[in-house]
């Protein structure tokens, strides 16, 4: 059992020697420790403040790059609406004044129709007249005593003279 029981004296001598351990740690080892600490404490402190102020700063950068984003769609929403719209104006433009030399090119067709129409009229009233006078003419000059014979010669002319 003396083995399990600490003997009184060297528990004494043991509490002298940690006083005068725990003494000069105290005086010597503690403050720079402590100090130290302090040290690490503000600049893990300063780090964590530095974290939170980039932090802040991204999610503000986040928020102007989003904005911008915005931006940046709203307008090319714009210039593309104004794009289809000038491409429909230019389009209309076009089918307007296609219509419009359509329409152009139709009437003076119809009117050069009509003119050739009226030409060729002319040419074969002019025609028409040649042959009344041509068949008049030759007969007159030809001194029929009967009207039988008259109107032979006259059938003979019309059947011989051909028509354009």
């Amino acid at each position: 059992m003396e083995l399990l029981t600490p003997n009184l004296g060297y528990f004494v001598w043991a509490l002298v020697a940690f006083i005068v351990v725990f003494l000069i740690l105290k005086k010597f080892a503690w403050k720079p420790i402590i100090k130290s600490l302090n040290e690490r404490e503000q600049n893990i402190a300063g780090a964590i403040a530095s974290a939170e102020k980039v932090k802040a700063e991204m999610a503000q950068l986040q928020n102007e790059n989003e904005a911008l984003l915005a931006k940046a769609r709203e307008e090319r929403a714009q210039l593309l609406k104004e794009a289809r719209e000038t491409k429909d104006k230019i389009v209309n433009e076009a089918k307007e004044q296609a219509k419009a030399e359509a329409s152009k090119i139709i009437a003076d067709a119809q009117q050069a129709i009509n003119a050739q129409k009226m030409a060729a009229l002319t040419d074969v009233k002019n025609e028409v007249g040649k042959m009344v006078i041509e068949v008049s003419e030759k007969v007159l000059k030809q001194q029929l005593a009967g009207q039988d014979k008259q109107e032979e010669y006259i059938n003979s002319l019309v059947h011989s003279i051909k028509l354009n």
